[in-house]
């Protein structure tokens, strides 16, 4: 009971390791929406975007085209594409943070709306296990097993992860705390200064007037 109840925790925090979103929304001509992910250093991710078609028997008009970035936090790029429908990208993150994916929406007048599908996984869910399971002619039972050591693998590095994080955010408190401790002890020396100058300037003027 205790090994299932174990599993069965990996395989929720499983759950939350492998980030799979899949969003539906509008965009306007000369608009631009910007969705971002955090994703671990050498983590795979991959996704697919496509303009829905209101009209499934007629071809998107010419104004429905959109411009896609897709980059992380430090400005390096992983996927650019201009004036297209659809569209895919894959990639290996080398830095941990958060990737963006920018759409914008090609400028056209008069101006026109329309709605991108946008599917984004990393992790496990973004691995194909079904070419896993073709190249490695592995039965259902065996695939579930490797999806698992997968999952648990990934669990692993993702307490790291969070480890590391907690340890830079405990760091970057540290920091403030003390910067602020400088900045509250400067501020009452100062307050102070100011008020030992007042004080002498209103003796010293009292004492020219001769009222003390």
């Amino acid at each position: 009971m205790v090994c299932r109840s174990c599993m069965l925790v990996f395989v929720i925090l499983g759950a939350y390791v492998a980030v799979s979103e899949s969003l539906r929304f509008d965009l306007e001509s000369g608009h631009s929406k910007c969705i971002s992910e955090e994703i671990r250093v050498n983590s795979m991710t991959v996704g697919k975007y496509s303009i829905v078609n209101p009209n499934d028997n007629q071809p998107l008009p010419d104004s429905q085209k959109i411009i896609v970035r897709v980059s992380s936090e430090h400005g390096r790029s992983y996927h650019s594409a201009d004036n297209v429908e659809s569209g895919q990208f894959s990639f290996q993150a080398v830095e941990s943070g958060d990737y963006v994916a920018c759409f914008l929406a090609v400028e056209h007048k008069p101006a026109t709306a329309m709605t991108v599908d946008f599917e984004w996984k990393s992790g496990i869910a973004a691995k194909d296990w079904t070419n896993v399971a073709k190249k490695g002619s592995v039965d259902a039972m065996e695939l579930e097993v490797k999806k698992l050591l997968e999952t648990v693998t990934s669990v692993h590095e993702e307490m790291f992860y969070l480890r590391e994080r907690e340890q830079e955010m405990q760091k970057l408190n540290t920091a403030t705390n003390s910067s602020m401790s400088w900045l509250s002890l400067l501020s009452l020396v100062i307050c102070l200064s100011v008020s030992g100058l007042q004080v002498w300037h209103l003796k010293s003027f009292f004492e020219k007037k001769k009222i003390i």
